[in-house]
């Protein structure tokens, strides 16, 4: 028995009641409303796991849908001219889930054929042209991706017509109409997939893309104002990439939220460390109190310049979650140095103020950005050093809470550990050092006439 939140019954009472009373009203068919309410528990009971997803979402592109082939069918159109795909491909790329285009797929497909002479059918072409188009459409990165899934699309629409007809080849202008409604279908989707995005506050692979552009006026600023602070979300980018995909969360959007997570370090890039030259530390002249302020306040700082710049909520996470509610151990133990005896530190007062990373995604980006920090300061960077570095990282993050809130398991963070050991270790492997007063490329100048001498002298003369 699955338990839900008593306020969740009282929605779900009224809902189904609602949708009852007004199919009722309208004269529908009573298998709409049950199917939808079934739909609506499903949806309920899921939606911890559908994130960036809303219900009213979901209805929005349910009546579109519903309305489009109902005023078809009025018009006297066949079926075959409802643009079967439109949705399932909308959903696949806004929300990343081919669970969800299935849904809309079967709600829509049920819905329609009710209007219709020849449900089976009906349903028939929504449910395959919807699945196939999801999967088609999943993951796409270009939109030359969304229309080789529409010209596929319409072939499958019209073999699945020969097959409903029982492979009867009656009135060839049927499959040709099929065929171009699979092609128009992705057509109409690259069209008003912008709109829908904005709509929705989420972004496509197709958009995540445009925000890895260098030349976003974001990204600019890192490289000129703050060229240490963009290298370390260039190295947390690939880690996370990298990490995603052993695990199985979404690795673009890890990595373009990497790329903008420390952003609001713009402000006063010169108070962290990787923007520092080695002889100069500005906290040395400030309270522990001060530096935790300006440390801590990066967070705030880079949600407000997300904002202003017009960034998806999406990627907003990533900035305010990438720390959670971490510790600044470091001025804190300062703090602790200093203290007074008539004085007392809060351990909350050093504390990020959160929330948590609630995301597979956004955890793995929390995980690589302290882990490529804390390498980064080993003297001696050696495999066992990496290795003993990354481990305790991880396991401090796990044992302080910070990922209680994702969906990681520990099968997840031992996968994640061995691709954090394997990069870092190739990045900050220890590097032989050359003699001293030796100058590395006249030997390689010398090694190189020395060898073209010898050969001379062994190559026999000729007669």
């Amino acid at each position: 028995m699955i338990k839900l939140p008593d306020k969740n019954y009282i929605k779900l009472t009224l809902g189904i009641a609602a949708a009852f009373i007004i199919a009722a009203i309208l004269s529908i068919n009573p298998l709409i409303p049950a199917l939808l309410s079934l739909i609506y528990i499903y949806v309920l009971i899921k939606r911890p796991v559908l994130r960036h997803f809303s219900l009213l979402n979901f209805i929005l592109l349910y009546l579109l849908i519903l309305v489009t082939g109902y005023f078809t069918l009025k018009n006297g159109l066949a079926v075959y001219y409802i643009p079967f795909s439109v949705m399932p491909m909308l959903v696949v790329l806004l929300f990343n889930n081919l669970e969800l285009a299935l849904l809309i797929s079967i709600t829509s497909g049920v819905s329609v054929a009710t209007f219709t002479s020849t449900p089976f059918q009906t349903t028939a072409l929504f449910l395959i042209s919807g699945v196939s188009s999801g999967i088609l459409c999943f993951g796409a990165r270009r939109r030359t991706a969304v229309i080789r899934a529409g010209i596929l699309t319409g072939l499958i629409q019209a073999i699945t017509l020969i097959l409903t007809d029982y492979l009867w080849f009656g009135a060839p202008f049927r499959y040709l109409v099929l065929f171009i409604n699979g092609i128009a279908s992705s057509i109409i989707v690259l069209g008003i997939l912008p709109v829908f995005e904005y709509l929705f506050r989420t972004p496509t692979n197709i958009s995540l893309l445009e925000l890895a552009d260098f030349h976003h006026p974001l990204l600019q600023r890192l490289i000129l104002e703050a060229p240490g602070t963009y290298h370390h979300s260039l190295i947390v980018g690939n880690l996370s990439e990298t990490a995603c995909n052993a695990v199985g969360a979404n690795a673009l959007l890890a990595r373009i939220g990497s790329y903008y997570h420390d952003i609001g370090k713009l402000e006063k890039s010169e108070y962290f460390s990787e923007n520092q030259a080695e002889s100069v530390n500005k906290h040395d002249k400030l309270s522990p109190a001060m530096s935790k302020m300006i440390i801590m306040n990066h967070v705030k700082e880079g949600a407000e310049l997300a904002r202003k710049y017009n960034l998806s909520p999406v990627i907003l996470d990533f900035i305010n979650q990438h720390h959670g509610n971490s510790l600044v151990y470091y001025f804190y133990r300062r703090a602790l140095e200093t203290l007074e005896e008539d004085q007392e530190i809060r351990e909350e007062g050093f504390r990020y103020p959160g929330p948590k990373p609630n995301s597979k995604e956004t955890a793995i980006v929390l995980l690589a950005d302290s882990v490529e920090a804390a390498t980064r300061a080993l003297r001696d960077p050696s495999n066992a050093k990496v290795e003993e570095i990354v481990q305790k990282v991880i396991n401090n993050k796990f044992i302080d809470g910070q990922l209680d809130e994702c969906e990681l398991t520990l099968k997840d963070l031992e996968k994640i550990s061995k691709v954090f050991i394997r990069i870092l270790s190739g990045i900050y492997h220890t590097r032989t050092p050359y003699p001293e007063g030796v100058n590395v490329e006249s030997n390689h100048k010398k090694s190189a006439k020395e060898n073209r001498t010898s050969s001379s002298k062994d190559k026999p003369l000729n007669p």
